[in-house]
């Protein structure tokens, strides 16, 4: 017997995060209606992770379902609502929620004046598109926003995909996903810049290098914040600083890259924190600005 209000949903984007997702409310017992896929990508992975659900054309997704879930690209989320409400789509008491986490619930307005109920529930997590994802659902926050009495809403169908709801603000959205992308995004760029030259002088398997190091230094991180911040630019050595900084300089020279410009501005903003911590004098933190050399500037344009 189904338990009690169950929805009929509908995924638009069976992309790595809908058709994971899409899996997730249907392990809830949801009944998934309809699924979007176009490239044969797509196709594979609802096939995989939502075996027997129709791909179907959008507007015969939203027809059919009580809870729609658009899982497209940020600049394809306005463009799709506003298109879908132009057709009459949207219909009063659904609901509308998309997974995008530079939006709130803003973007959904057309979904708003037509009656439907507008949610943002973005999972704070990087998707593979596979079936282990279901598991890391488990230890993954959501940012969720909503109007105030359709929160508990869109908290509800959070726990039920087996995740933790974090309510964010409207306002707060982009910074929000912001500090998302500058800790997830730029530490894949961090550890492929440190793999490619440990395996350039040498090292055949450099994650096995980086891994122990890496892990427990994000570990330490979140466990003891800033007090975990160690090295020679918290430490003030001003020697290995300008080291590395000629090393890196030689490096990117022949590699044509881009790793002392990333060495740079890490090693500058970890002094500047270091320095408001009392861990550097100011003098220190001149000293370390020199060490790391001029800027490189931007190539002027035509």
């Amino acid at each position: 017997m189904a338990r009690p209000g169950r929805l009929g949903v509908g995924i638009i984007g069976a992309g790595k995060v809908g058709a994971v997702l899409g899996a997730a409310l249907r392990a809830a017992e949801h009944a998934v209606v309809g699924v979007s896929a176009v490239s044969e990508a797509s196709r594979e992975r609802a096939d995989n992770l939502l075996p027997g659900v129709p791909v179907l054309e959008i507007q015969d997704i939203v027809e059919r379902s009580e809870l729609v879930l658009l899982a497209v690209p940020d600049d394809a989320l306005g463009e799709l609502v506003a298109g879908l409400a132009k057709l009459g789509a949207w219909q009063p008491g659904q609901l509308v929620a998309h997974t995008s986490g530079r939006f709130g619930v803003g973007i959904l307005n057309p979904v708003r004046a037509a009656g439907a109920i507008p949610l943002a529930l973005h999972p704070a997590m990087t998707f593979t598109g596979m079936s282990l994802d279901l598991t890391r659902l488990m230890d993954c926050t959501f940012g969720v926003t909503a109007d105030a009495a359709m929160l508990p809403i869109a908290q509800a169908l959070v726990v039920e995909m087996g995740a933790e709801p974090v309510a964010i603000a409207e306002a707060d959205r982009t910074l929000y996903h912001a500090s998302l992308a500058h800790s997830s995004n730029h530490m894949v760029t961090l550890v492929a810049q440190a793999s490619q030259m440990l395996r350039e002088i040498g090292v055949e398997t450099p994650e096995a290098m980086l891994g122990p190091l890496l892990r427990a230094t994000l570990e330490n991180a979140l466990a003891s914040g800033e007090s975990a911040l160690t090295g020679p630019v918290a430490r003030g050595d001003v020697g290995t600083v300008s080291a590395h900084a000629q090393a890196l300089k030689e490096y990117d020279g022949g590699a044509g890259g881009d790793v002392l410009e990333a060495y740079r501005a890490m090693a500058r903003a970890t002094a500047r924190r270091a320095g408001n911590r009392g861990l550097l004098r100011p003098e220190q933190l001149i000293e370390i600005d020199e060490a790391l050399g001029a800027e490189p500037k931007a190539p002027e344009g035509n």
